[in-house]
């Protein structure tokens, strides 16, 4: 009896370390790269989560041109009793040049009263890259005869009130849908077109998948719709963040060691053992953004996945998956 359990531990734990182990087999037809020995924690299988339309149309976006602000929302049918436009809703346009059955795209030019840096330099970084213009529905004009126009709203991500802007709605077309890859986690810096996420959309700072945010590359630097990105964090960057910094101050070492390690940070512990350089740490990819449009300057992209969190200031540099 114990014989036979002892085999079924072994047996077991075998099989764990199988399913550890990827083969040049099981990578399809992407063929190990050299100096890797590909397990299911250096390259995951991960699914990407493919946009919808509402993905598209709730995005946003940071441009350097300024909207014009001659065309907004100045009511609604309930006006002044109700504020708040969603879904099915009747609203007036101020303006001009309204077409009867277009659809205009509803738009709001953002401030963050919280002036709060996630990241050295967001400020000065984001003034660089214009303004950000959060995307709120999609209307369509039913009446031109008043000095206003009257439109329904078809779709609202969130609600519409007065003074938000109107533009002509332009669909924009969901790229293709993408299967399941292995994605290599400690792939180092190669060189293509790579820049930073600046800001997120709502303000947020902690970001996973599905989120949307805006980066500081565009048109200009070749970037274009349904390209994808890897989001990565050197560890040097944890260096630098005031809440994740203090984890490199506290001891890494157990009381047995003779000559415990120490961070080259942890300024308290000097120990005569190696020092460990966060700099020369592996970079470490933490998810995948796909981009959804660009403006010359600037690009929107959804989180396709993430296997931790995505902050703001993580680098993204082109993928070829």
């Amino acid at each position: 009896m114990k014989k036979t359990v002892l085999l079924l531990v072994l047996g077991v734990a075998i099989s764990g370390l199988a399913q550890q182990a990827i083969t040049p087999g099981n990578l399809g037809s992407q063929s190990a790269p050299e100096g890797t020995q590909p397990t299911n924690k250096t390259f995951p299988i991960v699914r990407i989560t493919s946009p919808n339309q509402a993905d598209l149309a709730c995005a946003g976006f940071v441009s350097k041109q300024l909207l014009p602000n001659v065309n907004y929302v100045t009511g609604g049918l309930d006006t002044p009793n109700t504020t708040k436009y969603a879904n099915g809703d009747v609203i007036y346009l101020a303006g001009k040049g309204y077409e009867l059955g277009q659809r205009y795209q509803i738009v709001r030019e953002l401030k963050d009263p919280n002036r709060f840096e996630f990241f050295d330099g967001q400020l000065s970084m984001l003034k660089v890259m214009g303004q950000p213009y959060s995307e709120l529905g999609i209307v369509r004009v039913v009446d031109v005869r008043s000095k206003e126009a009257v439109a329904q709203v078809e779709f609202a991500c969130e609600h519409v009130v007065p003074g938000d802007l109107a533009i002509k709605y332009e669909k924009r077309e969901l790229p293709p849908l993408h299967p399941p890859v292995q994605f290599d986690r400690f792939l180092p810096a190669t060189g293509k077109t790579s820049g930073r996420i600046v800001l997120a959309r709502d303000f947020d700072g902690y970001l996973g998948t599905g989120r949307k945010v805006y980066m500081n590359l565009g048109s200009n630097q070749g970037v274009k719709p349904g390209e994808y990105f890897r989001a990565f964090r050197p560890y040097s960057d944890d260096l630098r963040n005031p809440v994740d910094s203090l984890s490199f101050m506290a001891s890494i070492s157990e009381d047995t060691q003779r000559r415990p390690a120490a961070i080259e940070a942890n300024f308290f512990n000097k120990t005569g053992g190696p020092i460990i350089h966060v700099r020369d740490l592996p970079r470490r990819a933490v998810g995948e953004v796909l981009v959804l449009s660009t403006t010359p300057t600037t690009s929107t992209g959804m989180i396709v996945f993430a296997l931790e969190d995505i902050h703001l200031g993580d680098g993204v540099e082109l993928d070829m998956n």
